[in-house]
C-alpha cells in the first residue's frame, strides 16, 4: 500500500484567513451584498494601480481589498458565471432541462401523468429525466466549465486586490493601530 499523502488544508487556507471570509459571506443577504457595491470609478481607479515591493504588501492589499471590494468581486463572480453559461449552451440546456423537468413534475402533485392513453407515474418521470439528463451533462463538460470559472474568477479577483493600492486614509489608520 502506498504511503497516503496528507495535505495541510487549514495551514494553507489560515494564512490568507479565508474561513473568516467566507463566514461573513454565508451570514450576509444577497441585497446587503449588492447594496454595497464601490461605485466603477472607485473599482477602475488606475491611479491607485501599482507592483506590491514585496509580498507581505500584496497580502496586506488582498485582505484589504477583499473585505472593501467583496460586493464589487461577487458582481465580477456573477458576470463571470452568466459568460461561463452561455458560452456553454449544453450546460445551460440541461440546467433548463433539469430544472423544468423537475418544476413539472412537481405540479402533478403526486399524480401520473396520462396524454392520449399513455400513463407515466411519477417514479417513472423521475427516472425517465435522470436518464436524460446524466448523459447531457457528461457531454456539456460541466467540471471544465466549473475549473475555468474558478480560475478565471481568481486570477481577476485576486489580481485585482493584488495591484491595487489601498488608500491613504487606510495608511494613516494603521499607522496609528
Amino acid at each position: 500500500m502506498p504511503p497516503s499523502v496528507n495535505i495541510p488544508i487549514e495551514a494553507l487556507t489560515s494564512r490568507f484567513n479565508l474561513s473568516g471570509r467566507f463566514e461573513n459571506v454565508r451570514s450576509t443577504s444577497l441585497a446587503t451584498r449588492f447594496a454595497n457595491l464601490r461605485p466603477i470609478s472607485e473599482f477602475f481607479d488606475f491611479k491607485r494601480l501599482s507592483k506590491p515591493q514585496n509580498f507581505g504588501e500584496a497580502q496586506s492589499r488582498v485582505n484589504y481589498n477583499l473585505g472593501y471590494f467583496s460586493s464589487n468581486y461577487a458582481a465580477v463572480f456573477v458576470m463571470l458565471s452568466i459568460y461561463s453559461l452561455l458560452t456553454n449552451l449544453t450546460l445551460l440546456f440541461v440546467i433548463f432541462l433539469v430544472v423544468g423537468g423537475m418544476w413539472g413534475i412537481g405540479k402533478l402533485g403526486g399524480q401520473d401523468l396520462d396524454i392520449m392513453g399513455f400513463r407515466a407515474t411519477t417514479s417513472q418521470l423521475y427516472t425517465g429525466l435522470l436518464c436524460v439528463a446524466i448523459p447531457l451533462t457528461f457531454i456539456s463538460s460541466p467540471f471544465t466549465t466549473l475549473l475555468w470559472l474558478i480560475g478565471a474568477s481568481g486570477v481577476t479577483i485576486i489580481g485585482h486586490a493584488s495591484f491595487m493600492d489601498k488608500p491613504i486614509e487606510s495608511a494613516f489608520s494603521e499607522e496609528a493601530v
